[in-house]
């Protein structure tokens, strides 16, 4: 999460006395690597990037847009060969991770139709209560990891594709191992699918038709590293996702916060990071401030 940082006054801005242009604004980090473990700091203003208009957000939001929303942005538009007719698609794992609610989102104001697949629950309630959420976010079809790897599913995405008319210009991986595999296999020819986490600790093993036959593109995607080389876009993504949440078109993912005060146990600090390695959690986990 990045800080968010009450600007400092004009003459603590390291470089550029007299400098006001931000004063009293919310800013994020432009690049990575600033520092966001602390509660205060003197920056040039040039490292930061002002939010124009605060005006409907909350810092919850705007402090985590700069990750999950711009990682699910980037990837869709900058690999796909999109047409805007609304009968492309796109297909991804882990789509009730941060990354894969933000992709439904944006794919549902795009004009993308998507399957999405999630981890199936041992409680049959709660796993139609997240395909729920899901549908009601905009996903086109969820399905879960055993149907992915089933034999029906096959004809399914045939169906929903008009038998391969519409075509899944593009796959969200974040799992790998054989779920993985299994995703790059309903790639339309010319297709890319970008990696950006790998759940499953196991590799993406590609079978060579993929590469011979339909030549589909596989890549990798780390935001920090684009974020880094692409400010200027950083910032127009930040103020597009930005611009959807003041509407009421891009809704904020589940968090589980932990208030971090002056006199908070170290150990359930510690708890609260080691929770966020672990499997189906009820949301991202979020540091919040308070007095330090």
């Amino acid at each position: 999460m990045n800080t968010l940082l009450g600007t400092p006054e004009p003459s603590a801005v390291a470089g550029n006395e007299g400098v006001a242009e931000v004063k009293g604004d919310w800013v994020i980090m432009k690049h990575t690597g600033q520092g966001t473990w602390c509660t205060h700091k003197a920056l040039d203003e040039s490292q930061l990037l002002k939010i124009d208009d605060k005006e409907g957000l909350t810092p919850l939001q705007v402090g985590t847009v700069s990750v999950n929303p711009c990682t699910a942005y980037r990837m869709l538009l900058d690999y796909g060969k999109w047409s805007f007719r609304e009968d492309e698609w796109f297909i991804q794992n882990g789509a009730n991770s941060g990354v894969g609610r933000a992709a439904i989102q944006l794919g549902r104001e795009w004009g993308f139709k998507s399957i999405n697949v999630i981890r199936g629950r041992e409680d049959q309630t709660e796993e139609e209560k997240l395909k729920k959420d899901l549908y009601d976010l905009g996903a086109t079809h969820v399905i879960t990891e055993e149907e992915l790897l089933g034999r029906e599913i096959r004809d399914k995405v045939k169906e929903w594709t008009r038998g391969g008319r519409e075509q899944i210009k593009v796959g969200l991986n974040c799992v790998g191992g054989k779920p993985g595999t299994a995703l790059a296999k309903f790639l339309s020819p010319e297709a890319s699918m970008i990696t950006y986490g790998a759940m499953s600790k196991k590799p993406l093993e590609l079978p060579a038709s993929l590469l011979i036959f339909k030549n589909i593109n596989f890549t990798g995607f780390w935001v920090s590293k684009w974020s880094d080389k692409h400010p200027d876009q950083k910032k127009q993504t930040v103020d597009d996702v930005l611009r959807l949440t003041r509407s009421g078109k891009f809704k904020d993912i589940p968090v589980q916060e932990c208030k971090w005060d002056r006199d908070t146990d170290l150990d359930m600090l510690k708890s609260a990071v080691q929770g966020t390695l672990g499997g189906f959690r009820a949301g991202k986990g979020v540091f919040v401030f308070g007095e330090t």
